[in-house]
């Protein structure tokens, strides 16, 4: 899953809005990307980062907005086709897996090279598993998805081989889809996590990068050396603009050619006739979801009664009506609301405040005589909550909790941070709760965010949630290849989690996007917007 923003690693994090995302992109097929006579080449695309990524180091990278960057800049072996959602080769010519499931062999194609020109071999993929694997590496999130891996081994240039100690059913696509870095960029002995490359990316994909202003933007440029069929857009740029209600007026203006927008920007601020001329409208649903955590280690949140209040006391029906205007629905559990391995027989706990302070009561915190403030042991219940600067959802949210928390006497601060403070205070487990979310996979292995063992710093589990059982399913799923069996896994650990409540789910919400209608070729697929096969016709272009 990937760590992001409420516009939203394999989970990957998001603001209020976080599987690793595999981040290859797609080689671009000659037949896709000449299917019409129009295409023209030329052109920039414009578009918005609602927060500046850390780092663009492949492997170190956790957020969702340096995956943005980086899917144009980086490939792998294999990627899921974003028409037919099937795993389909990319830099490997083609696989084989052994009957034992604990051997995956890759053929890599022989004309690829680097953005630089050096060529691309499978020393460049025993690298970076190295890397992962390295402990003094920033990569904890992603090195879970590895860690049964026995031995790799290239037997000659162009084949890589990895080896498992015990089959795992993500396999081919976590094999498949390693993140690659260029070996010949790194000196031995060099700090990884400080290498230049995370401010210069050198990678196979159609584009390479031009600039990076910190604060300002990251200018990508189309990739000479690319080995695929050439993308028709000159160049991507990414302007960074931390506050949603600028990045709508700089995209009426024409500064930007797309926009993920706020709900209430899709159906009050864009819904006239002057707008839709110039843009075009698209929602669809994405694998995501947002939640609020509660750190488990606090004294204030060890106790799930007080967990379960917290989640009683968010009016999250009437915050989907009324904020999201019904473009959602509220969630359970921590797998996408539209895929079959959502335990939907899983009921979300009402907006009860009453039984809410029951249930605090409970747990030991009550009003001293002649007060209106809860306490226990003689200590108020107050704490902090961190949100992400610049969304104004995950404010709302976090306004209208702080005000429900009042009510009952109990004192909930917000603390607003730009995003690379937030996740620093995340990581180091500087924090009582927060707002924040998960962008899932196509399939998703539960290990990275629920497994005691990630209960780490800089882990993904970073709320601290610790149970046996969980824990046991956890790895058993991970060895089951049968869909059935392991979804009834999957729901006993769904139904432990609803009544731990280490998080209080919220929404999985629709991506809501306007793109200029400069642009052609704009299709929605199973898995999204595809700007890669987008042109502009000559008459239009800006740039």
């Amino acid at each position: 899953m990937k760590k992001g923003t409420w516009k939203c690693f394999a989970a990957r994090l998001v603001f209020l809005i976080l599987v690793i995302s595999r981040l290859a992109c797609p080689a671009l097929a000659s037949d896709e990307l000449t299917q019409s006579g129009d295409r023209v080449f030329g052109d920039w695309f414009v578009r918005d980062l609602s927060a500046e990524p850390g780092t663009l180091n492949l492997i170190t990278a956790t957020d969702v907005y340096a995956g943005t960057v980086n899917g144009y800049i980086y490939e792998s072996l294999l990627k899921r086709d974003e028409k037919s959602a099937k795993l389909v080769p990319v830099l490997a010519s083609g696989w084989e897996i052994s009957p034992d499931h604990l051997s995956y062999t890759f053929h890599l194609k022989k004309n690829i090279r680097w953005s630089d020109g050096r060529p691309f071999t499978a020393k460049d993929i025993l690298f970076s598993f190295n890397r992962i694997m390295d402990p003094k590496v920033d990569a904890a999130p992603l090195r879970v998805y590895y860690q049964d891996i026995e031995k790799i081994e290239a037997p000659d240039d162009y084949t890589v081989r990895f080896h498992y100690k015990v089959p795992y059913f993500l396999a081919l696509e976590m094999c498949g889809g390693i993140p690659i870095v260029p070996a010949h960029l790194f000196k031995k002995g060099e700090d990884f996590n400080t290498s230049p490359i995370g401010r210069h990316p050198i990678g196979t994909g159609p584009y390479k990068l031009l600039e990076w202003k910190t604060g300002s933007e990251i200018v990508l440029e189309r990739n000479k050396n690319y080995w695929g069929g050439k993308p028709a857009i000159d160049r991507i740029i990414f302007k960074i603009l931390t506050d949603s209600t600028v990045a709508l007026q700089v995209l009426k203006q024409g500064g930007l050619d797309m926009l993920r927008l706020d709900p209430i920007q899709w159906a009050r601020e864009t819904e006239n006739k002057h707008f839709t001329e110039k843009f075009q409208k698209m929602g669809y649903y994405e694998p995501r979801f947002s939640f609020l955590g509660w750190n488990c280690r606090r004294s204030l949140f060890s106790d799930k009664r007080v967990r379960r209040a917290m989640t009683m006391l968010v009016p999250r029906e009437l915050i989907l009506k009324k904020i999201l205007f019904d473009l959602g629905s509220v969630v359970t559990g921590p797998f996408y609301i539209n895929s079959p391995d959502y335990d939907k027989d899983i009921k979300p706990y009402p907006y009860d405040p009453k039984a809410a302070l029951a249930l605090l009561k409970s747990a030991g915190w009550n009003y001293p005589p002649g007060s209106y403030v809860l306490e226990k042991n003689g200590k108020p219940f107050q704490f902090q909550f961190l949100i992400p600067a610049g969304p104004k959802l995950s404010l709302q949210i976090a306004t209208i909790l702080k005000e429900e928390l009042h009510e009952i006497g109990v004192d909930m601060s917000i603390q607003r941070l730009e995003w690379a403070v937030f996740l620093q205070k995340i990581n180091e487990d500087d924090f009582d709760a927060c707002a924040l979310g998960w962008s899932l996979g196509w399939e998703n292995d539960p290990y990275q965010v629920w497994d005691s063992s990630q209960a780490v710093k800089g882990g993904s589990n970073f709320v601290g949630f610790k149970n046996g059982e969980a824990d046991k399913l956890i790895v058993e799923a991970r060895k089951e290849f049968d869909p059935q069996k392991r979804r009834k896994m999957y729901y006993r650990l769904q139904e432990i989690i609803h009544d731990e409540q280490p998080y209080t789910f919220l929404f999985t919400t629709k991506a809501l996007y306007a793109v200029s209608r400069r642009f052609q070729n704009v299709v929605v697929y199973p898995m999204g917007l595809d700007p890669l096969y987008w042109w502009v016709p000559k008459a239009n272009q800006k740039y």
